[in-house]
């Protein structure tokens, strides 16, 4: 006899639990209200798909997720993982105003065993449209399917399955919220059936980080450039003891004149600086209108501003030199 998979199901909240008074109501709810057990209990076509064990693991709305939560989260999963009854695969609720960051921090850190796939909804467990049901039967499917762990933390949403370092809340409350800017998804769904893209984006490269976790992340701070922006900003978070400086540029990550001044002070300092754009599409090449080699700042290349944040704490967190970033920045 053929045992189905089992899925270890682990909640931290968000809007796939949450509550609102009235069933139209789609935006005023209260999120993180239900736990895992609920959630399953209302899908009995799971019983087909997998076997279950549930956790409740935080119970948050994920716009108050603290990287604190990311190495207690990382740290769980590594546990489940290198346990003696390691699960077949594992499905993580969550909210979507954080899900980018959580999925790539986790990509970054955790080893590629077992299928790992994110979950949430854009509308409450209450609504009428809920989206969340469907969400999560597709991630329970997607985490049957061993061949998929190869690409790391995966997220399913509205009948997508997307890699960590692809996807992004694109809309701030449409049920397509999710999704990619440049890149495709890596499978299709039809109910709970996937079909794998004609052409997938290539597998996740090994997590650079998936050593000993640290103790704490190192403060990293993203500053958004925008017409005006005072380098006053840079001075203020020197001032205050940050450890990196994300700044979030206009174009191709063009840096003001007004902010050369600070970003050298800042560099004096001992603070590292990663160029990036404010722009989601693109990359910010090295050398490519700013000499960052001579400068000293570190171009993001492909690294949205949210992503070269957690890649910089990590690396910091890490004691990598200086003169490695740049390589590891382009490799992810």
């Amino acid at each position: 006899m053929n045992l189905l998979p089992r899925i270890h199901l682990l909640g931290t909240g968000g809007t796939i639990a949450g509550i609102a008074a009235n069933v139209m109501d789609t935006t005023h709810y209260s999120a993180a209200e239900l736990d895992v057990d609920h959630l399953v209990a209302a899908l009995p076509e799971v019983a087909g798909l997998a076997r279950f064990t549930t956790e409740q693991f935080l119970s948050l709305d994920s716009k108050d997720m603290q990287p604190a939560d990311w190495l207690k989260l990382a740290e769980r999963l590594r546990e489940l993982i290198n346990g003696a009854s390691t699960p077949d695969g594992i499905v993580i609720t969550h909210g979507t105003d954080t899900i980018e960051e959580t999925a790539f921090f986790l990509s970054l850190t955790l080893p590629r065993r077992i299928p790992i796939v994110m979950t949430a909804a854009m509308r409450p467990a209450s609504a009428r449209s809920a989206d969340g049901p469907m969400n999560l039967l597709q991630a329970i499917s997607a985490a049957t399917n061993p061949s998929l762990a190869t690409f790391g933390p995966l997220v399913a949403a509205n009948d997508r399955l997307w890699r960590a370092r692809d996807v992004t809340k694109r809309h701030t409350h449409a049920p397509d919220a999710l999704g990619g800017i440049e890149t495709a998804p890596i499978a299709m769904a039809t109910g709970t059936t996937w079909w794998l893209s004609p052409h997938p984006p290539t597998q996740a490269v090994d997590a650079p980080f998936n050593g000993r976790l640290p103790a704490a992340l190192p403060e990293v701070w993203i500053l958004h450039g925008h017409a005006g922006a005072p380098a006053a900003l840079i001075d203020f978070a020197v001032e205050h003891g940050v450890r990196g400086l994300v700044l979030a540029l206009a174009g191709h990550g063009s840096v003001p004149i007004s902010w050369e001044p600070a970003i050298t002070r800042a560099l004096a300092a001992g603070v590292t600086v990663v160029r990036a754009s404010r722009i989601r599409a693109g990359a910010v090449m090295a050398n490519a209108n700013y000499d960052d080699t001579a400068r000293g700042t570190i171009a993001s290349i492909a690294l949205s501003p949210l992503q070269a944040r957690i890649m910089l704490a990590l690396t910091l967190a890490d004691s990598a030199p200086r003169n490695a970033l740049q390589s590891l920045f382009a490799r992810n």
